[in-house]
């Protein structure tokens, strides 16, 4: 994409201590710690928010927009996420969050489960008639998205051209309101996504103005707060969800694949279990693959680091939640051709490809720092203790011959060095 990437992650310096506990379980090797305090890389961060959830002194903060951002709009949407119904404990009617959301001060609702079950039915004909490279990989997960463009840059053409659920709801939303309402204008619509993670946010962000559906990106951590002391359970709800099984089963790993009825497919969460099947398919490991939803999430988006529920917990209410629902509400139109996708379904996930590994842009330079590296991490250790400020010694190394660290940095050395000056003082 063109600009900078805009991060939605980022680190409160009032609060870090320089710990060095969030470098060791960075996926990408973007934290270092220098002169006390953490320092997140732009150019590797990929907003997995797995420093969020690790850092003990909360230092690592998801940055989202204010539910009171779209304020000003004449016509106020709401995009809850399917995750969204997980929160709330003994819910056993998804209306009562949808007419929450309306009376927190929306003009009406649409629900992300709903484009969901349409991107599950487009995704069935797309993997019958078009050629993408297998195994096709799911494009609803930014975080793996981002992490292909880092690590896997010869993995991009797997990832599925189909356009996220929460993109298509919007789109939807807001020609459902022009349709109902047409003495609205585009320019009056402002549309809300309720999100559970910051790589969602970043996503939208990092969007064209001109081709973003999307006007706010808030945390489903606010807007449960938000809705807690207006919900009213004894009241019946007017509003009815639009939704189905299929839809509600995206909150979780494995609802997406599930729902496309194919058997070669394979779906896993956690992002040391994405990097290890990434590995897998990038050398040809998974042949007979079809299809694989990928979730950095543990547990899918019910585990995002801006939810509230714990993961687990939130699946099991949103299997009772499934049980009196039917499978699916929203299909194509059963006059369409069988094998047709809308061409506004269609996205090309666009990256500005840079693999980690890739030093410089000329190829010489490459190969001279590289060999630099290697000869700086044989005088290392190779504890990989963190105490340097970064991740292994190996990225000490890189940083050295970046220019950004010294090998004076690593504490064993330096006690090598007192050793060696104490046994020429004693002799």
């Amino acid at each position: 994409m063109p600009g900078k990437y805009q991060h939605s992650v980022y680190l409160d310096d009032s609060k870090c201590i320089g710990c060095t506990h969030c470098i060791s379980h960075c996926p990408t090797e973007a934290i270092r710690v220098r002169d006390g305090k953490a320092i997140i890389d732009s150019d590797r961060c990929i907003d997995c928010g797995q420093c969020i959830r690790v850092c003990p002194y909360k230092a690592k903060k998801a940055k989202y927009d204010p539910i009171e951002q779209i304020a000003h709009f004449k016509w106020k949407i709401a995009l809850p996420a399917p995750a969204f119904y997980g929160q709330f404990d003994h819910l056993d009617d998804i209306d009562y969050v949808l007419q929450g959301l309306l009376d927190l001060g929306f003009d009406s609702v649409f629900e992300v489960a709903r484009a969901a079950e349409l991107v599950s039915d487009y995704t069935r004909r797309y993997l019958k008639h078009q050629k993408q490279q297998k195994p096709v990989i799911s494009s609803a997960c930014p975080v793996v998205s981002r992490l292909i463009a880092l690590r896997f840059p010869f993995l991009k053409d797997n990832i599925i051209d189909i356009r996220q659920p929460m993109e298509v709801a919007a789109m939807l939303a807001r020609r459902e309101a022009l349709a109902q309402n047409p003495d609205l204008t585009p320019e009056d619509i402002g549309v809300c996504f309720i999100s559970p993670c910051p790589a969602k946010v970043s996503y939208i962000k990092n969007q064209p103005r001109e081709e973003r559906y999307i006007d706010c990106v808030a945390s489903m951590s606010d807007f449960y707060f938000g809705l807690i002391g207006i919900m009213d359970r004894k009241k019946t709800p007017e509003t009815g969800t639009k939704t189905g099984m299929i839809g509600l089963s995206w909150a979780s790993t494995g609802g997406e694949s599930s729902a496309i009825f194919n058997d070669n497919y394979l779906a896993a969460d956690g992002i040391v279990n994405v990097i290890r099947l990434l590995d897998a398919i990038e050398t040809d490991e998974l042949p007979d693959l079809e299809f694989v939803e990928l979730n950095a999430c543990p547990g899918g988006c019910v585990g995002g680091v801006m939810t509230v529920a714990n993961p687990y917990i939130a699946q099991a209410r949103l299997q009772n939640l499934r049980r009196y629902m039917p499978v699916s509400q929203n299909r194509a139109p059963k006059d369409q051709d069988p094998l047709f996708v809308p061409e506004d379904f269609i996205g090309k996930i666009d990256f500005d490809y840079r693999p980690l590994g890739q030093l410089d842009d000329n190829i010489q330079v490459s190969i001279r720092m590289m060999a630099e590296i290697q000869a700086i991490q044989k005088t290392l250790p190779g504890l990989d203790c963190g105490s340097c400020g970064a991740p292994t010694c190996r990225a000490l190394a890189e940083d050295v011959v970046k220019g950004n660290a010294r090998v004076d940095d690593c504490i064993i050395k330096i006690k090598e060095r007192l050793r060696e000056l104490e046994q020429k003082e004693e002799s």
